[in-house]
């Protein structure tokens, strides 16, 4: 059956550019990273192995590892009836394939999609969400993450983090990288600079992730704005999200300590930011700040008035 479908006009121009520029500069500066590393005797073997192990891992299991680190289970249709039908007639608006739902137990209200593609995307929904919201507000917060899976920034998030891993991997194992260097920098040992190298590419490393940290959290912000966007234009009402995420805050606010350690992990996906309190430092948080994200709604709320 044809899908009934609208053209979609939530698409944002900004948001691809900004993909494109955030993946170009971090493969520039891994490949400068690399570059350093080959410099001061890491073998090319070495260097290779580990490339190809995470980036299999990243493009085979990332889907499965993330639903695994939240918690999450697929859920069918006669589970969910109700969400699965919001989803489905969201998904013909946005002229995608209806993604798979799943379920988190935990009382955190939040949501998140995840995917390589629109074919394979998953939304995840927690139960706190569920309680806390109603029907449209409900709505609202499928539509944004539906929208994630329209502007295909899910997998891009995906890809850039895969970067930002490496490069952690070596600063957290700063002392095994110093006994590789031992045994396999010949040529750095054979003129006394192995333990100089070690450091170099330690403060390298620093320097990679660091960036990393800054370019991936740029473009998580900038995507927030792009979804709470799409989210208006499929439900034609920005008040909705704005509800909904007012409620997801307050009942963050009023979750556990234990529960958001938890997901603490899971912020950069997470449609709100598992901690109590935005962040003053908005430029080293994964979101904007509420306060701007609900001026921005309200803003396409009274343009669509007008119209």
């Amino acid at each position: 059956m044809a899908r009934s479908s609208r053209p979609w006009y939530g698409r944002d121009f900004g948001l691809s550019f900004r993909m494109g520029l955030t993946m170009f500069l971090l493969f520039a500066l891994y490949a400068a990273f690399i570059a350093v590393l080959w410099r001061f005797g890491v073998p090319w073997p070495t260097l290779i192995t580990i490339m190809l192990l995470v980036a299999i891992s990243q493009l085979f299991l990332s889907d499965k590892i993330v639903l695994w680190a939240s918690g999450a289970r697929v859920i069918q249709t006669q589970q969910a009836p109700e969400l699965h039908q919001i989803i489905s007639r969201l998904a013909q608006i946005a002229d995608l394939p209806t993604p798979k739902l799943a379920w988190i137990n935990t009382r955190l209200p939040n949501a998140f999609a995840i995917g390589k593609n629109p074919k394979t995307a998953v939304i995840a929904v927690t139960r706190g969400l569920v309680e806390r919201l109603d029907a449209t507000e409900l709505e609202a917060v499928l539509a944004h993450e539906l929208t994630h899976i329209k502007n295909r920034d899910v997998s891009v998030m995906g890809y850039a983090s895969f970067f930002a891993m490496v490069a952690s991997f070596i600063v957290q194992q700063f002392f095994f990288l110093g006994f590789a260097m031992e045994g396999g920098g010949r040529r750095n040992n054979q003129n006394g600079g192995g333990g100089q190298a070690v450091i170099i590419i330690w403060l390298a490393s620093l320097v990679v992730w660091a960036l990393s940290y800054v370019l991936i959290r740029t473009l998580s912000r900038y995507r927030e704005y792009a979804a709470d966007r799409g989210s208006a234009i499929l439900t034609g009402h920005p008040a909705y999200l704005a509800s909904a995420l007012e409620k997801i805050q307050s009942g963050v606010r009023m979750t556990p300590n234990r529960d958001l350690r938890q997901a603490e992990s899971m912020n950069a996906f997470f449609i709100f930011p598992a901690v109590r309190k935005n962040s003053v430092m908005e430029v080293f948080a994964t979101h904007p700040t509420l306060e701007h994200r609900i001026q921005r709604l309200e803003k396409l709320q009274q343009q669509m008035e007008k119209k």
